[in-house]
C-alpha cells in the first residue's frame, strides 16, 4: 500500500495515485470510492499536487473530469514510482515468506465458475495465499477500472475488439477460447460440421448484453453474413442459455472450454468458419501488484486451472462432437 508520507523529490506517492485513479474512473466521486476515502479527501489531494506544476493536470468535461496531456503522462509516471516502491516492500517481504497477505480477485460469471472452484480446493496449501473471490460481471470496456479494487482481474474481449490499455495494466493470457454456435440437436444446422456466417442468416438468437463477448461476436457474425442477426432473448449467464437452446429452436454462442452443460440437455456446438470467434480471457493486473509473490503464486495457479480446461474438454464439447449427424 502507498504511504501518503512518503516522498519522492517534491511528489507524494499518494497524491499520484489519487491522479491515477481519477484517469481510471473520470470523477472524484468514483475516485474517492475505489479509494476509500471522501470526495473532499481527493479534491484536496488533487489541489496539493497542482500546486506543484504549471501545466493544468486536470480538465472538466460536462460531469466528469478527465486528465490533460500533461496530467496523463504524469499518471503514466505515477505507475512507474508505485511499481517501484512496491518492488521495495516486496523485497524485504521475500525474507518473511511473502505471502502474507490477501489476493483479492475478481472475475466474470462463466470464469468464476471455471476458475473459483480451484482457487478454492489450493486453499489449505502450504505455502498458498489467502484468496477473496468476488464476481463481476461487467461489460468489456468496465474491465481495467476494476483492477483499483482487485490483485487480478480475470476479463474477457472478442479478438476484434480493442486491446487492454497495456500502458498502465500488466496483461497476463490464460485463455484463447473459441466460441462455437450451440443448438438443439434436431436443429436444420447440425447436419452442419462447420457453419459460414451466411448459414446463420434467417436464425433467432440468444445473446448477451451488449458490451459482451458474445454480443461482440454477434455483430461481427452480422457483418460478415451482410444481414442482422434477430435476437429474442438477452441472457447473460451461459448455463441458462444453454438450457433454453436445448428446449427450442434458437441459436447461442457459448465458449467451449469454460462452460459445462449436461449431456441430458440434447445440445450440439459448431465451429465458424470466415470470421473471428476467439474470446481473449486475460488476467488484467496493476504493474506494482505483479511483483507481489502472493500475487504472482495466484497467477501461476490460474494459469494452471487454465490449461486443465484446455486438456480436459468439458461433457458439453466431447458430446457436441459425437453429436455430428
Amino acid at each position: 500500500m502507498l504511504l501518503p508520507t512518503i516522498k519522492v523529490g517534491l511528489m507524494d506517492p499518494y497524491q499520484l495515485s489519487v491522479l491515477r485513479e481519477l484517469g481510471d474512473h473520470g470523477s472524484v466521486a468514483a475516485t474517492a470510492r475505489a479509494l476509500g476515502v471522501s470526495p473532499s479527501a481527493v479534491s484536496q489531494s488533487l489541489a496539493a499536487l497542482q500546486r506543484k506544476f504549471k501545466a493544468p493536470l486536470t480538465q472538466k468535461r460536462g460531469r466528469s473530469v478527465e486528465l490533460t496531456d500533461a496530467g496523463q503522462a504524469l499518471a503514466v509516471a505515477a505507475i512507474a514510482v508505485s511499481e517501484a516502491i512496491t518492488r521495495a516492500e516486496a523485497t524485504v517481504d521475500e525474507f518473511v515468506g511473502g505471502i502474507d497477505r490477501t489476493v483479492r480477485v475478481s472475475a466474470f460469471h462463466s470464469a468464476a465458475m471455471s476458475f473459483f472452484p480451484g482457487l478454492a480446493a489450493l486453499e489449505h496449501t502450504e505455502g498458498f495465499p489467502v484468496v477473496e473471490c468476488v464476481d463481476e460481471d461487467v461489460d468489456r470496456v468496465s474491465f481495467p477500472a476494476l483492477t483499483a479494487s482487485y490483485d487480478i482481474v480475470i476479463a474477457h474481449r472478442m479478438s476484434h475488439t480493442p486491446p487492454w490499455p497495456r500502458d498502465r495494466l500488466a496483461v497476463l493470457s490464460l485463455l484463447r477460447e473459441p466460441m462455437d454456435v450451440a443448438m438443439h440437436s434436431s436443429h436444420d444446422l447440425a447436419m452442419k460440421k462447420t457453419l459460414k456466417p451466411m448459414d446463420l442468416v434467417g436464425t433467432t438468437w440468444i445473446s448477451t448484453h451488449a458490451g459482451f463477448s458474445p454480443a461482440d461476436m454477434l455483430d461481427a457474425v452480422a457483418a460478415a453474413a451482410g444481414y442482422p442477426m434477430r435476437v429474442v432473448h438477452r441472457i447473460n449467464d451461459f448455463s441458462t442459455a444453454a438450457a433454453m437452446v436445448s428446449e427450442g429452436g434458437h441459436l447461442a454462442l457459448l465458449p467451449r472450454h469454460t462452460v459445462r452443460i449436461p449431456a441430458s440437455q440434447d445440445v450440439v456446438l459448431r465451429p465458424l468458419e470466415d470470421v473471428q470467434t476467439v474470446r481473449h480471457v486475460d488476467m488484467l493486473v496493476r504493474p506494482e501488484r505483479v511483483v507481489h509473490r502472493a500475487v504472482s503464486v495466484v497467477i501461476d495457479a490460474l494459469r494452471g486451472i487454465a490449461q486443465t480446461h484446455v486438456q480436459n474438454p468439458s461433457l458439453r464439447s466431447a458430446h457436441a462432437k459425437e453429436s455430428t449427424r
